[in-house]
């Protein structure tokens, strides 16, 4: 090992100093929301927010909870939309990107610029909506959760197609081909297990967007509120807590002594949303490194 340059030296530090700097604009945040979370309302008015808590209360988290039936259901919800999505996102999105990056699929340049011509151009929101209540008729079941606008994504496409050219060796291929495998034969035994890094970040780029969503539910779950996903279930409570709010229920509400914790929930909700996914990315973060820094190079 060669001794290392007090340049090299310095540029690491940098480095490292400004990865502190990232983490530190993530962490701090965060941790300011959960701290206003679990602080008492009358003192997140009157003082603001803080890093600790002046007069610690768990009344916003008791108000989320007080449904609590409603609440696990949502979960529910949004934890099929997300496996289900998922599980299907990576299907469409892997058969979709293998054909691109093997050369000897022709119309391979053709599918291409069509993929990335959907990057830049789209129908917009009411055509989109029309094609999925009116010829799909997806509106109000929990397929409107799981195919509007989520179930493939061209980015990811593009991601998946440059990790294929670029790891998967076509005399690897080639040797499969002449030892009599068929082409799914190949994909299901060769080309997918050589993917998992890809595989793993697409996935979680997927199951973020579903996880999040909250527009499918808004425009297509209009009837049923056993389908709202937890995105859903929390923005309708925001909004009830808002018309509580509003200066006529305010007035009643002062009357008898009680007060609505508007804020305290607002960053309740944020941590009840947020927790999943923080638990689950450090599951995937080995295989996301490189399977972004891979997939995302130039094909």
């Amino acid at each position: 090992m060669g001794v290392i340059s007090n340049k090299e030296k310095a540029a690491q530090l940098l480095v490292h100093f400004i990865l502190i700097i990232l983490c530190l604009s993530v962490i701090i945040p965060f941790l300011l929301i959960f701290m206003s979370s679990i602080t008492e309302e009358t003192t997140l008015i009157r003082n603001g927010y803080r890093f600790w808590p002046e007069n610690f209360s768990l009344e916003a988290y008791e108000y989320i909870f007080r449904s609590s039936n409603s609440l696990v259901r949502s979960y529910l919800v949004s934890l099929f939309i997300t496996v289900v999505g998922t599980v299907l996102g990576l299907i469409i999105a892997t058969l979709f990107a293998y054909p691109l990056s093997r050369p000897e699929f022709k119309a391979r340049n053709i599918f291409s610029f069509l993929v990335f011509f959907t990057m830049l151009f789209n129908g917009g929101l009411v055509s989109s909506y029309l094609l999925w209540t009116r010829y799909l008729n997806v509106k109000n079941t929990i397929w409107a959760l799981i195919f509007p606008g989520l179930l493939m994504n061209a980015f990811n496409v593009i991601l998946m197609k440059n990790y294929f050219k670029s790891n998967i060796p076509n005399e690897l291929l080639e040797a499969a081909r002449i030892d009599g495998a068929g082409e799914f034969k190949i994909f299901t035994r060769i080309v997918v297990p050589l993917s998992s890094p890809i595989l793993a970040t697409v996935g979680l780029f997927v199951a973020i967007a579903y996880w999040n969503d909250w527009q499918n539910g808004l425009y297509y779950i209009t009837k049923r509120t056993d389908l709202f996903s937890l995105q859903n279930y929390l923005n309708r409570m925001l909004t009830d807590i808002q018309f509580l709010n509003s200066s006529a229920n305010k007035a009643a509400a002062f009357t008898q002594g009680v007060v609505m914790p508007a804020t305290s929930v607002k960053m309740a909700l944020a941590v009840v949303g947020v927790v999943p996914i923080m638990i689950l990315y450090p599951f995937f973060q080995k295989y996301f490194v490189k399977g972004i820094t891979i997939g995302a190079v130039k094909g």
